[in-house]
């Protein structure tokens, strides 16, 4: 394992279906909204700002895709301060896929760096497994709205 100098989140998950409809999955908002967030503007495309929703939280951003590689990368910007997080989609024998995500580039003090280094990780492990489930079992497991529920203190 690398060791590098600012703090990245990272996490990765095989999905057993070929990685088209992996790549799709994140792509296009009317899959992704089966297991991340609620809305989207429009589907990510190279160049084109999209705005997605989390409606339950009501909380949104703003999504620039500087590099999309059909069935191999994407890489994008979001956030506020923005944060640049990479997608890498790599093709597994019998039509699986390993989906590997990175998230860098945080802002503020070290302590501030880590901490959202740490929640960018585990929010990116909630996703990956609710696609995998969508993706592999056609089930809405609602992990993203279930994470910080009304009334609970966030950990």
């Amino acid at each position: 394992m690398e060791i590098k100098e600012k703090p990245t989140a990272e996490t990765a998950m095989q999905i057993r279906r070929p990685v088209a409809e992996v790549f799709e999955a994140i792509v296009n908002p009317a899959v992704t909204t089966k297991f991340w967030f609620t809305h989207s503007s429009g589907r990510l495309d190279e160049g084109k700002p999209v705005e997605w929703e989390w409606r339950m939280y009501g909380v949104s951003t703003k999504v620039e895709v500087s590099e999309i590689v059909p069935n191999e990368k994407i890489v994008m910007r979001w956030s506020d301060p923005p944060t640049t997080v990479v997608w890498t989609f790599t093709e597994m024998p019998d039509d699986t896929t390993f989906l590997e995500v990175e998230n860098f580039g945080f802002a503020g003090s070290g302590d501030e760096q880590v901490n959202q280094a740490i929640g960018s990780t585990g929010g990116f492990a909630l996703v990956l497994a609710g696609a995998k489930a969508w993706l592999e079992q056609g089930l809405t497991l609602g992990l993203i709205g279930d994470r910080h529920p009304k009334g609970v203190s966030a950990a």
